[in-house]
């Protein structure tokens, strides 16, 4: 379902802007066998893609490569296409409110901006788009924020947790030299605790196998606890049986435990300072459909009455389904989003899905972070939406009138 949505998108993607240009610049101007050649890009890319969407399972690093030229190919043409429509607008607009005949300067104004400005500003697309597919994805970015309250016991007062979340293993290749930096840098910040959000895997538990070293590398005072995101269940995938994809399950808790990672499911652990002490919550992945729900929130509740409580799920959405409206946990930390990779000024269209998507939300006091992931899914690159380590420092505050 989720590649014959990719598939709708490209054909719009790739044959809209084709079409306007050809009509509007390459029809009546270039020569015959310009015309021609002119469609045999995307028709390679649509043929490449209806390979794929046959394939994809046994070639998903070839897919991905795909994914990266078509979208260097397209997506600059479309925002050619806009450009030179707003251009042509605007023109239209003013003739509208001005009915003396344009000047000969505004008609050389007007030919030199419709020529140039759509051109720049889709060879500048092209070259951001290339910068995110080679260096964006690698992009490590610490992300410094404060979570303050009340109800944090003072001996917490300062207490740095650092979150990572949505690594997808089986997207990176590159030996484990990104992923490798990227642990040195987390143990860089000294952090109190370490978490992970979820999601560490695009579906097989074998995709960790050449990282558990890099992995294992992680150290905090508390310790590293993870809890299971979406892709962890190897839905994606197809299996012969449920035992054998449970069995794979299993197997990632399993190599999770071997790389000193402590798997929360649907239960909890008491942190200790002195005579003060929090409670870490993890859940397993509670999600809207089509989404997994497994999350038991009551279950893993029991024993932390009274407590500052942080909760580790994987979905933000759980919040306001369930948090926020049945319990009285403080902070939340998830991820699942990534940003949809991709965040230009501030703005991702991920915001019309997920009302929290990206950063620190308040409700009433109570928090919740949306961290946008390590890793990347899909489309191999990230825009904007870099890949990131939080690191969270609770801060005690005097109580509300």
């Amino acid at each position: 379902m989720i590649l014959l949505r990719i598939s709708l998108f490209f054909l719009i993607l790739l044959l809209l802007p084709d079409w306007y240009i050809y009509r509007f610049y390459v029809k009546y101007s270039a020569k015959r066998w310009k015309k021609v050649f002119w469609w045999i890009p995307s028709i390679c890319l649509l043929l490449a893609l209806l390979f794929f969407v046959c394939f994809h399972h046994s070639m998903q690093h070839a897919f991905s490569v795909y994914l990266i030229t078509a979208l260097c190919l397209a997506v600059p043409k479309m925002v050619f296409m806009v450009c030179d429509l707003l251009i042509y607008l605007c023109k239209k607009l003013m003739r509208c409110f001005i009915k003396a005949p344009a000047p000969l300067s505004f008609i050389r104004l007007y030919k030199f901006t419709r020529r140039s400005v759509p051109l720049f500003v889709a060879i500048v697309t092209c070259v951001y788009l290339l910068f995110g597919a080679i260096f964006g994805k690698e992009f490590f970015e610490v992300k410094e924020v404060t979570f303050s309250s009340p109800d944090l016991p003072q001996a917490f007062d300062g207490y740095r947790i650092l979150q990572l979340s949505d690594i997808h293993s089986g997207s990176w290749n590159d030996g484990g030299e990104a992923l490798r930096r990227a642990m040195t840098l987390c143990n860089g910040q000294h952090p109190d605790l370490i978490v992970f959000t979820g999601d560490l895997v695009n579906s097989l538990a074998d995709e960790i196998k050449p990282y558990m070293s890099v992995f294992s590398q992680l150290k905090a005072k508390d310790g590293v606890y993870s809890v299971l995101g979406n892709h962890d269940y190897a839905t994606y995938v197809h299996w012969d049986s449920e035992s054998k994809r449970l069995a794979n399950v299993d197997t990632l808790i399993a190599r999770e435990k071997q790389m000193g990672w402590d798997m929360l499911m649907n239960e909890h652990r008491i942190l200790r300072r002195g005579n003060d002490s929090i409670a870490l919550i993890g859940v397993e992945n509670s999600g809207n459909p089509p989404f997994p729900n497994r999350g038991d929130l009551p279950k893993a509740l029991r024993g932390t009455e009274g407590m500052f409580k942080v909760l580790l799920s994987h979905d933000p959405t759980h919040w306001r389904r369930e948090v926020l409206p049945q319990t009285d946990i403080q902070l939340m930390l998830a991820g699942h989003t990534h940003d949809m990779q991709v965040s230009l000024f501030g703005f991702s269209f991920s915001k019309f899905i997920y009302p929290e998507h990206s950063g620190m939300y308040i409700d009433k006091g109570r928090g919740l972070y949306v961290n946008v992931g390590l890793g990347f899914v899909m489309f191999p690159m990230r825009l904007g939406a870099w890949p990131e380590i939080t690191v969270i420092t609770l801060k005690k505050t005097k109580a509300y009138n």
